[in-house]
């Protein structure tokens, strides 16, 4: 984990500019609700950062086969990212366990992004692509401010649930914190990935069905 950085791509374009606009309002509303109860406020967040993934890898998938053309990759790689922020989810209901009413918050949460999401790539897949660069830029920042508060002793470091273990091969006396720094590197991989997806529209390096 020793080669995790925090990054953040320059606002330079009018796209990029709007996809960070769009992630800024996403952070304000999930700092209404949630503020610094990390671990409540990371189920919010990975209820939407799951949905992504398995949006752009649908329609995707659905355009490749209008097109029949290969898609080098693109599909099993957005619904892989899916699939690991799925698993992040799991691994928080597990350590934040959620009331009803948070459960309900979180099932309205994401059928709105579902929705905004699916609009905006078929709109603009270079911004759909962005948006989520920049909301796993916020992603890695809150998981930094959650590792230092554990450190500070804020917040208990407490024993890792046994899915955390099982998905990311812990030791059996993993901690918090050693989960935590998983999921961050996880998060630096997808922010990372989509801003290299949003950069192949600028450059046109895209796949065969994308053309």
């Amino acid at each position: 984990m020793s080669d995790f950085e925090l990054k953040h791509k320059a606002t330079n374009k009018i796209s990029e500019k709007i996809a960070y606009k769009i992630t800024q309002c996403l952070k304000f509303l999930l700092n209404i609700f949630y503020g610094s109860k990390y671990a409540k406020r990371a189920v919010i967040l990975e209820t939407i950062a799951a949905v992504p993934g398995m949006v752009a890898g649908m329609f995707n998938h659905l355009k490749a086969l209008r097109r029949m053309k290969d898609d080098q990759g693109w599909i099993q790689e957005l619904l892989s990212e899916a699939e690991n922020e799925r698993m992040h989810l799991m691994i928080f209901l597990d350590i934040a366990k959620p009331r009803w009413i948070e459960r309900l918050l979180v099932l309205l949460g994401q059928a709105v992004f579902i929705i905004v999401y699916s609009l905006i790539y078929l709109l603009s897949s270079k911004i759909a692509h962005r948006v989520v660069g920049y909301f796993e830029e916020e992603a890695c920042k809150s998981y930094t401010e959650y590792l230092a508060k554990i450190d500070e002793g804020a917040v208990e470091n407490e024993i890792a649930p046994q899915i955390a273990i099982d998905y990311y091969q812990l030791p059996s006396d993993a901690m918090l914190r050693d989960v935590i720094l998983q999921i961050r590197n996880d998060e630096a991989k997808h922010r990372d990935r989509n801003h290299s997806f949003a950069d192949a529209y600028e450059t046109h390096d895209l796949p065969a069905h994308q053309r």
